[in-house]
């Protein structure tokens, strides 16, 4: 089950990176965005329209990290994350729904990602000692559908809107998921490179949309490194570079590099693949995002003492990433992470992930306002 390659994250710290010659930036500011202490929200993805409006998508409404309860929600900023609406749900099945990944097309269409899982009905099986009113609740889930109509809603999924969020089409199936979704590349297309969540194999696969997001082809397969397995390959992300090449990041899991941040390319706009290879990273997964002077920013989770999220820089094309950037780095424990990063009016960067706290079984989205 795809869920099994998530363990546990990190949090905060205040270390920057800064180059020769320049003053220390300031350390991040950090801060709990969620608006429903009562629910666990998990696995966000940031993402900035043309109009400056901040829109985040996470799986909400949870119990915990594994659970029946989940569902897609999205929440808005208009002052570059200083305050956030209330949350909207745009997908709340009969099932687990999980990872909300977000993209904003070149022409603004807005497209947020998930996946559905029945990996709770596990959990179920093997509650012992539960307090009365917690089995109740979760076996009053499955009493809402049969087994055949539980298994008929696992896939992977986006909905679509043209209209700034406003409505939303019903959700649609596409060939691959990961946490973050597709990106915006030239030539109007998008290119998701993704999981076959629950075909045989679940081969690491790249889709092309050339109709913004509404229709999806397998483009081309992520090859494998020699000794390596698709099982142990999950959560890409890509990012076209300023000199027009396409980078993907992906999580690795094998027994000798688990933990891993694989990286490949593509010089010919996603149809072929270079193998991956390491570039010295342990964290997962990583969110990728070209700033607007051409450096490209990698955001990750990082699930060992001191727990937190941190971030590289490459100054050129991908080739060597700097030394890591603690963007947090106060976690109590391994249940946090998927940061994503947006570049703010001001050149600011805003970082949103989620984050179990000391105090209580319930994860909350966590942001950091900061600076390179």
């Amino acid at each position: 089950m795809p869920l099994s390659r998530r363990a546990l994250l990190s949090a905060p710290a205040i270390l920057n990176f800064t180059r020769a010659a320049q003053p220390q930036a300031p350390g991040p500011a950090l801060s709990n965005i969620s608006l429903t202490p009562e629910s666990y929200c998990g696995w966000p993805t940031l993402a900035r329209r043309a109009n400056g409006e901040l829109l985040v998508a996470y799986s909400g409404g949870r119990e915990t990290h594994v659970c029946p309860f989940g569902r897609v929600e999205l929440m808005r900023s208009t002052d570059e994350g200083k305050s956030w609406s209330w949350p909207e749900v745009l997908m709340d099945t009969v099932i687990d729904d999980r990872d909300a990944g977000l993209c904003i097309t070149a022409s603004g269409t807005i497209l947020v990602t998930t996946f559905t899982s029945l990996a709770y009905e596990a959990t179920l099986q093997r509650a012992k000692d539960w307090p009365a009113d917690r089995t109740g609740r979760w076996a009053a889930v499955q009493r809402r559908s049969t087994q055949a109509q539980r298994n008929a809603l696992l896939g992977t999924w986006m909905l679509r809107s043209t209209d700034g969020g406003m409505t939303w089409s019903a959700p649609y199936r596409v060939p691959v998921n990961s946490p973050h979704g597709p990106v915006s590349v030239s030539g109007n297309r998008l290119i998701y490179p993704g999981k076959e969540l629950w075909e045989p194999g679940q081969k690491a696969r790249v889709a092309e949309s050339t109709d913004d997001g509404q229709t999806w082809r397998i483009l081309s397969d992520i090859p494998l490194r020699p000794g390596d397995r698709y099982e142990d390959y999950h959560e890409l992300h890509a990012v076209e570079t300023a000199d027009r090449r396409l980078v993907v990041h992906i999580r690795n899991h094998s027994k000798t590099n688990g933990g891993e941040t694989l990286q490949c390319e593509s010089s010919d706009g996603g149809k072929t693949w270079t193998e991956p290879h390491a570039i010295g990273v342990w964290g997962l997964p990583s969110h990728l995002l070209r700033l607007r002077d051409g450096r490209l920013l990698m955001s990750y989770g990082y699930r060992r003492s001191p727990f937190g999220n941190q971030a590289r820089v490459s100054e050129d094309h991908g080739k060597t990433w700097s030394q890591p950037i603690a963007i947090s780095s106060d976690g109590v424990r391994g249940d946090l992470g998927y940061p994503s990063t947006v570049e703010l009016a001001g050149g600011s960067l805003l970082t949103i992930w989620y984050e179990q706290q000391a105090a209580s079984p319930k994860a909350v989205l966590r942001q950091a306002h900061w600076r390179l």
